[in-house]
């Protein structure tokens, strides 16, 4: 496992037993309060908004004395800046709000394009922290000192993401892994986090109608309450692992429970080379096409046939094992399984029944299963109504739901959240919203690895099993 994080890092230097020094305290009892009490969340959100706030005032004077035609230009150059900045304190303050601002990136139904596009930068920009910052916390989870637990320890990250850093570290066996550790703030700035999280959501729900503010924060708030919990999500990827046993081309990094806690998770560690590396696939010999053909089956079986998915496909969570025959039979490595979804029986029920719609070209039959989901304002059917009749008619231009190629299921993710961002009354479920971002991920995996190669024909078998099943 190469790390269960998003932020690539250089590698460190190992750090040995006989030469580590004793633990040192993270964070001070002072700042520890003040981020459970929200202080400091609520110092960096305002420095920003004054910094946003000023710079939009100085922007606005400057457009009284720039050439009419530069405005557009001007401005939308400023918003960008404006989005930026939010990223990146979103992005520093990690936790909670990183995970708000990721789950915003998802809600094509509420944000424009830019906003969730943005967003998105999440997964990629969050700073790690110095490792004596999180050392108490892997001591006390586990009960014993650094130098008792592990016989190295690299300082250096693999990877940061928005609530654990993956440290590369070896066991007194000789076994190497790698060692998810969770920010020490995290639990007991929960409550005050949440509450921030909920002001401001309702603050911008007051400038979208028909938002159900309760119900994004219900769904938001039990992801997170799982994601905090890595005990689970050893047991996530120990079940996806089964799952996919019977494949031998799929490695899920196996957890080693006596180094696993609520806040720490130790799995194995492999070798390995991202996806979206060409130039190092191609020094190993590695057919793209071949990778690819191993992913989308994988998660075709998670999506349709077991109904437990790995909702984080984007190319820093898959690799290649690197091993001598990876140019004959390539291993893709799945790692962090920390977003990971599993769909009840009355959603994966009315997927199938809307697919079947779909199929179909009943859009009645569609716009009522929505209905039954939840997923249309009141007295906003008219509208909605209209606006998948128009999708529905494009796909079956395109060759139909079941003959749509792979490079034009991306083009109609383009048109879907379109119809998502201009259409008022829609809202989408959490998990249905992840369902949907995972399968475009890896739609968009396949045309960035290996464009030649179907995703949508690889895919079908399942699609047809999940169809054919009795509700």
């Amino acid at each position: 496992m190469p790390g269960s994080a998003q932020t690539p890092a250089p590698a460190g230097v190992a750090i040995p037993r006989k030469t580590a020094a004793r633990p040192v305290r993270p964070l001070t009892r002072l700042r520890l309060a003040l981020r459970a009490a929200g202080i400091e969340q609520v110092c960096r959100l305002l420095g920003c908004a004054l910094t946003l706030a000023g710079a939009h005032a100085i922007g606005t004077i400057g457009d009284r004395f720039a050439p009419p035609g530069s405005l557009p230009s001007r401005r939308q150059d400023r918003n960008a800046r404006a989005l930026r900045r939010v990223v990146d304190t979103l992005g520093a303050l990690k936790g909670i709000f990183v995970k708000a601002g990721q789950f915003a990136a998802v809600r094509h139904d509420l944000l424009p394009g830019p906003v969730t596009e943005a967003l998105a930068g999440l997964r990629d920009r969050v700073p790690p922290l110095p490792f004596d910052r999180l050392r108490e916390t892997l001591e006390i989870e586990l009960g014993a000192p650094l130098t008792t637990l592990f016989s190295e320890f690299d300082r250096t990250p693999l990877g940061a993401a928005s609530l654990a850093q993956v440290h590369r570290a070896r066991l007194p066996s000789g076994q190497t892994v790698a060692v998810k550790i969770q920010y020490p703030w995290l639990r007991a700035a929960l409550p005050a986090d949440l509450a921030l999280v909920r002001r401001l959501l309702r603050l911008f729900a007051k400038r979208v109608r028909g938002v159900d503010v309760e119900r994004i924060l219900d769904e938001f708030g039990a992801g997170l309450v799982t994601e905090l919990d890595f005990e689970h999500e050893a047991g996530v990827a120990e079940e996806i692992a089964a799952n996919l046993a019977g494949d031998p081309r799929i490695v899920v990094p196996a957890p080693v429970r006596t180094h696993c806690s609520r806040r720490v998770l130790t799995m194995s560690y492999h070798p390995a080379v991202p996806v979206s590396d060409a130039r190092g696939l191609a020094e190993r010999g590695v057919d793209p096409r071949a990778v690819l053909e191993t992913i989308a089956r994988a998660y075709a079986k998670q999506v349709f046939a077991d109904g437990l998915f790995h909702a984080d496909p984007h190319p820093g969570n898959l690799f290649v094992i690197d091993e001598p025959s990876a140019d004959r039979a390539p291993r893709v490595l799945f790692i962090d399984f920390g977003l990971s979804r599993r769909l009840t029986p009355e959603l994966r029920r009315e997927l199938r029944q809307g697919l079947f719609a779909l199929v179909q070209r009943d859009v009645t039959g569609f716009i009522e299963g929505m209905e039954r989901m939840g997923m249309i304002a009141p007295d906003s059917r008219p509208g909605v109504s209209a606006a998948v009749s128009g999708m529905f008619e494009r796909i079956a231009d395109a060759g139909g739901a079941l003959g749509t190629s792979g490079d034009r299921m991306l083009a109609l993710k383009t048109e879907a959240k379109q119809l998502l961002q201009q259409t008022p009354g829609l809202q989408l479920p959490a998990d249905l919203l992840l369902y949907a971002k995972t399968v475009s991920y890896v739609f968009a995996l396949g045309a960035a690895i290996a464009p030649d190669v179907d995703v949508m024909k690889l895919s079908l078998p399942y699609l047809l099993q999940f169809l054919a099943k009795a509700d």
